[in-house]
């Protein structure tokens, strides 16, 4: 069974976590991963979500505030070995409800090229692609997308 958590980047769990993620995104990121590197900070984050199973930590993600009305979802991450049981779209869901009781509107998101797994399951959660933001703007990599959620 998995069980759901909301917590702040103060976990226990989290850090490492993170540091499992950036290391997959070493890889797949290659050159530019110090570009997106300098935008992943934890220590801003106070909205996080992990999954446990058996108590085990074996995913997270963030939310962090945009702007009035959208969130930035942030640091979404399953361990490969629990990948493939729908934990990723279950920290998702918890983000958005999390998001539209904070009353903001929208989620926006960045995920890279080379990481189909993660396009396919913001697509999978009705996120449309939507031109790239901020930092974002002009990266090759980057794919932006943003989901408007429902009262």
């Amino acid at each position: 069974m998995i069980r759901i958590e909301r917590t702040t980047y103060k976990n226990e769990h989290f850090p490492a976590l993170v540091a499992k993620l950036d290391n997959y995104l070493s890889e797949t990121d290659g050159d530019e991963h110090d570009f997106y590197h300098q935008y992943n900070g934890i220590e801003s984050l106070n909205h996080v979500v992990i999954a446990y199973s058996d108590e085990v930590a074996v995913g997270c993600g963030a939310i962090k505030e945009f702007d009035s009305d959208t969130v930035e979802v942030k640091r979404m991450y399953v361990s490969p070995e629990t990948r493939g049981q729908g934990i990723a779209s279950l920290l998702l869901k918890e983000l958005e409800k999390w998001t539209s009781e904070l009353n903001f509107k929208n989620c926006i998101l960045e995920t890279g090229k080379r990481q189909p797994e993660a396009i396919a399951l913001y697509t999978k959660n009705k996120y449309k692609v939507i031109p790239n933001y901020g930092q974002y703007k002009g990266m090759e990599n980057s794919v932006c997308f943003k989901k408007e959620l429902t009262p």
